[in-house]
C-alpha cells in the first residue's frame, strides 16, 4: 500500500472501510456541484471506493488515487489523484476533492502538490494538467498556487445533470 505524507497530511491508498468517511463529503451537494457525479448514494460511494481499490491492481496502472487524511485527527477528509492520460506523451491529469468543512485551509494545495511531485518524479511525466469549472474560484486559486499555467477554456467539456459545462484548463511541465 502506497503512502505519502506532508506536515499535516497522510496520503494513502483507499481501504474498503473508507466508504463511510468518503460519504460524508461525497453525499453533499456543495462538494459535488462541479462534478459529473453526486451527491452520492451510499451504494455509489461504496462503488467509488471499490473502483479505487481495483485501480491498484491494474497493469499497466493508470490511476493513482489517495485518501487525504489529517494526521492529527486521523480523519479522512478528501481524495487526490493523478491519472496517466498518455504513456507515449508522458501526460497526466490531477484532481482533488475536499470535504467542504475543510475548504480554505490549503489542504487541496498541499495534497495536489504531492501528486505533482509524484507524477514528475515517480511516474516520469512531462506534463500534468487539471481542469476546473470557470466559476470555481477556490479550485482556480489552488491550481495557480501549484504553479500551473492557465491555457484556456474548453467549451462544453463535461456533461453534468443540468447540461454541458465549460472547463478552464491549467498545466505544469516537468521543467517548471
Amino acid at each position: 500500500m502506497m503512502k505519502m505524507e506532508t506536515g499535516r497530511l497522510y496520503l494513502r491508498e483507499f481501504r474498503k472501510d473508507d466508504w463511510s468517511a468518503v460519504h460524508k463529503y461525497a453525499s453533499q451537494e456543495q462538494a459535488s456541484r462541479n462534478q459529473p457525479w453526486g451527491p452520492n448514494t451510499i451504494e455509489e460511494t461504496k462503488k467509488f471506493v471499490e473502483e479505487a481499490l481495483a485501480d491498484t491492481k491494474k497493469t499497466p496502472r493508470t490511476r493513482y488515487i489517495f485518501a487525504i487524511v489529517l494526521k492529527e485527527q486521523a480523519e479522512l477528509i478528501g481524495a487526490v489523484e493523478i491519472t496517466i492520460k498518455s504513456f507515449a506523451n508522458r501526460a497526466g491529469e490531477i484532481g482533488y476533492i475536499i470535504n467542504p468543512d475543510h475548504w480554505g485551509k490549503g489542504i487541496a494545495t498541499e495534497a495536489a502538490s504531492v501528486m505533482i511531485g509524484f507524477g514528475f518524479n515517480e511516474l516520469q511525466l512531462h506534463r500534468i494538467y487539471a481542469t476546473c469549472a470557470p466559476e470555481n474560484e477556490g479550485s482556480r486559486k489552488v491550481l495557480e498556487k501549484l504553479g500551473m499555467h492557465f491555457e484556456g477554456r474548453m467549451r462544453d467539456h463535461i456533461l453534468l445533470k443540468e447540461g454541458w459545462r465549460d472547463s478552464n484548463l491549467f498545466s505544469i511541465l516537468a521543467g517548471e
